[in-house]
């Protein structure tokens, strides 16, 4: 492991995140790393760098992010594709009240980067709509798939309740939620064949973030050149006191 030029102060990178495999498809296992700047007295890094180290040659690659400064960062390395090839996964917290997360997904495949998965993208493509009814009812669409979701939040307690409806269950005023951008993005081999799909978490909010109606989860799968959406389901949370 190739650590004599990482420094961890804020001038030169330090190593955040390491992981080992092949993954330029050679059969050799390569260095992973996450660089990136911080500071003793805090958790934030910035400058977050993927760096790719040729396990024949020692030579790097070094791999800039749009999205470079968070905390947590980390790597998950696996195959995406059904190449038999190892795919990087960068995870890193926003550090945001709505618990966003940027996440990349590489791949090395003879030596050439190429991006897989885009949280930018993702969150451009994933839209909802979210609209309170009457009778204690949250109506969620789902704009990508055209699918439609009715949350019962009949156990929200009668203050909240009392707030936006009527004695008869009749809302007294129009009232529109929204969806957070992804907040969790997790790798699960849902058929067991060695490849990995993608679980995506996404929060349903009321009227503020802190107002938690569920989750959208989207199952998303490797097909031809990209992740497609395989399953979706909401989440709902249990009744409160």
């Amino acid at each position: 492991m190739y650590n004599c030029c990482f420094k961890p102060n804020m001038k030169y990178p330090m190593i955040v995140a390491f992981a080992r495999a092949d993954v330029n498809g050679d059969r050799i296992p390569d260095n992973v790393y996450l660089t990136g700047r911080k500071t003793v007295t805090s958790p934030f890094v910035q400058n977050i760098t993927l760096l790719i180290q040729d396990g024949i040659t020692g030579r790097f690659t070094r791999i800039s992010l749009s999205e470079n400064a968070g905390y947590n960062p980390r790597l998950f390395l696996g195959d995406f594709t059904g190449d038999g090839i190892d795919d990087i996964l960068i995870s890193i917290d926003s550090g945001g009240s709505g618990a966003i997360m940027y996440h990349y997904i590489y791949s090395f495949v003879d030596n050439s980067d190429q991006l897989l998965f885009d949280f930018n993208v993702y969150n451009e493509e994933y839209k909802y709509d979210v609209t309170y009814k009457d009778d204690y009812k949250v109506e969620v669409i789902s704009r990508k798939n055209n699918a439609k979701y009715i949350i019962d939040i009949s156990n929200k307690g009668a203050d909240y309740l009392n707030e936006i409806y009527d004695e008869n269950g009749k809302l007294k005023n129009p009232i529109s939620g929204f969806v957070n951008p992804l907040s969790g993005l997790y790798p699960v081999d849902f058929d067991s064949n060695n490849v990995y799909e993608l679980l995506a978490y996404q929060k349903i909010a009321g009227r503020y973030n802190a107002d938690s109606l569920g989750y959208i989860l989207n199952t998303l799968k490797w097909k031809e050149d990209t992740f497609i959406l395989y399953n979706q389901y909401t989440a709902i949370f249990g009744s409160e006191a």
